[in-house]
């Protein structure tokens, strides 16, 4: 039972690993950022929220509709917008990797909204994960034919980190009342909405079609899936250290599809940010 967790998380992994390289074949066919993500959040509601309707799992209680609100604009609008800003800019391992300094971001907002404690742990978690961006941003942009990293990409893979932490945050305040199908039931067309106003449609042709189903099928129904399937049979300790194996996979998948290779001290900046979310992972086991 303990493999078969195993494979549903890394399955999750992998799939989560393919947003940067579809992201950058839907750019390759013209699509903008701001609506390679309204069509991500868009069409994975469908998928979601037809889920939750099978599921009968469709409740939501009327005091937390502030808190679903604001998780819509800043957990999909702005989350989605940023990582694909991210993956444009910066290329799709580079963005992959700075995606996972959301763990340090969970250590700040936590002391914010949570009241927890900062311990030794935490500190050098958040020491290693600013050495390795500073090692990453001295690099060359993998996805950019070898230029130095552009700030404008670290600063779009350092938001969507930060994106990403308050799924940790709402996850803490939503845990045992919602499911997530029942969650993204609300949740992305919220999201969606949120991107609506500043999306420019664009004539798409069968690849850019094919590329945005295979980022909300494959990469966003189908890991989420995976990955809470694979909760079934492991502690979320276990399945968020195998879940890092996601920027690997992004990195390999990159450099075989679209020739994105890194410096080494980019790939050394990227095993200490990695690192760091390791060693934050089990000292939470530890608690």
């Amino acid at each position: 039972m303990v493999f078969k967790g195993y494979a549903f998380i890394v399955a999750a992994a992998v799939l989560w690993g393919m947003i940067g390289p579809f992201s950058r074949l839907a750019f390759q066919e013209g699509i903008s950022p701001m609506e390679v993500a309204f069509w991500r959040a868009l069409l994975a509601w469908i998928l979601f929220g037809g889920h939750a309707m099978i599921r009968h799992e469709v409740s939501l209680h009327r005091k937390d509709v502030p808190y679903i609100l604001v998780f819509g604009i800043c957990g999909v609008s702005l989350f989605y917008f940023v990582y694909q800003m991210a993956v444009k800019q910066g290329g799709a391992a580079l963005a992959a990797v700075l995606l996972y300094t959301a763990p340090v971001w969970v250590i700040v907002l936590s002391r914010i909204f949570l009241k927890e404690s900062i311990t030794p742990t935490k500190v050098l978690a958040m020491v290693l994960t600013l050495i390795g961006i500073s090692a990453i941003s001295m690099g060359r942009d993998a996805g950019h034919g070898g230029s130095p990293i552009s700030v404008s990409a670290i600063i779009f893979g350092l938001a969507s980190g930060f994106c990403y932490s308050l799924y940790y945050i709402f996850g803490k305040y939503f845990s045992g009342r919602y499911s997530s199908y029942n969650l993204f039931l609300y949740v992305l067309p919220i999201g969606a909405l949120g991107l609506l106003p500043w999306v420019t449609f664009t004539p798409k042709t069968p690849t850019a079609w094919l590329s945005l189903i295979a980022l909300v099928v494959i990469c966003t129904y189908g890991a989420n899936s995976c990955y809470y399937l694979g909760l079934k049979y492991l502690d979320a300790g276990r399945a968020s250290i195998t879940a890092t194996l996601e920027p690997v996979v992004a990195a390999v998948i990159a450099y075989f599809w679209w020739g994105e290779v890194f410096t080494v001290q980019s790939y050394m900046g990227s095993a200490v940010i990695l690192s760091a979310v390791v060693l934050m992972i089990r000292s939470s086991e530890k608690q």
